[in-house]
């Protein structure tokens, strides 16, 4: 009986589809995912880091109830919320860095979350404390001071790349709401109403909110590296700091802030005594200019 050569059915390899594993190595290569929607393929969903923006979420929560409070009259808990939100807006982007977390839609989102938090929060918290009973100086002031953070945290946003990191572009929109926030809640520590001193919640609302939008320039504190060896009186030194604020936090917090809020100004005279550039714009191209060279 004469025998034939048999070929061995392709579909023992392949499966009885063969172009299936062909078809899924086809559809995640970039080219065809940028022309997924014209040739009528689905592309993979792109979804959202979780763990920072779950942090720049319970910021947004903290401003949100911060306005809440100060609507009930309740400033302490507006002004401890706020204080709340800056520990939550620094601990979000270093979890983003040390994640390798970092994305386009976290900054657009943190950015937000600090309008609400430090730039709408605090002006209205203020405003309903001690600034109603002035009239139009009194809810113009306000929003000088909520403008502000707006426009500082846009001039932030776009000038992220051609500023010296060692230092803020104007006064940072947290430590702005710690100055005004912090005034009140120690104000109302001491038992003061905000009638008694609407004029000094004024000038404080509006130097904060101008301070914003200088180019005056502040420390950044980024130049701190928390991955090195420090020498172990760097950790009762922390050790103190925190003794020192739970002793008296409205006190301590608030000192604390104004003279960071002042420190600026040091910065700036000094530079200026010294002829030095007083922009930190300037500093940034004149340190490129003398690489080159």
């Amino acid at each position: 009986m004469a025998s034939f050569n048999r070929r061995k059915s392709k579909s023992s390899k392949t499966g009885l589809f063969p172009n299936v594993a062909r078809f899924k190595r086809t559809l995640h290569h970039p080219q065809l995912e940028a022309e997924a929607p014209a040739i009528g393929v689905i592309p993979r969903r792109r979804g959202i880091y979780l763990l920072p923006n779950a942090f720049t979420t319970a910021n947004l929560f903290c401003g949100f109830f911060a306005i809440v409070m100060a609507m009930n009259l309740k400033f302490d808990y507006a002004s401890v919320a706020i204080f709340a939100a800056m520990l939550l807006d620094s601990v979000d982007g270093r979890v983003a860095r040390l994640t390798n977390t970092q994305s386009e839609f976290g900054a657009q989102y943190d950015s937000l979350s600090d309008m609400l938090s430090f730039g709408a929060a605090p002006g209205l918290i203020v405003y309903e404390w001690a600034l109603r009973g002035m009239g139009k100086l009194g809810w113009l002031a306000a929003f000088v001071y909520c403008a502000g953070a707006a426009l500082r945290l846009a001039r932030f946003n776009t000038n992220i790349g051609v500023v010296d990191k060692r230092y803020f572009q104007g006064l940072p929109s947290p430590a702005a709401a710690a100055l005004v926030t912090g005034f009140v809640w120690l104000m109302d520590d001491l038992r003061f109403t905000g009638p008694e001193l609407s004029w000094y919640a004024w000038m404080i609302t509006l130097y904060a909110g101008l301070t914003m939008v200088t180019n005056v320039p502040f420390y950044s504190f980024k130049e701190i590296n928390f991955k090195k060896s420090v020498p172990f009186i760097a950790i009762f030194v922390i050790v103190l700091i925190f003794v020192l604020i739970s002793s008296d936090p409205p006190k301590v917090l608030f000192g604390m802030f104004v003279l960071y809020g002042l420190s600026g100004y040091v910065v700036y005279f000094w530079r200026l005594a010294k002829g030095k550039p007083v922009s930190i714009v300037q500093t940034t191209e004149m340190e490129h200019g003398e690489a080159k060279e």
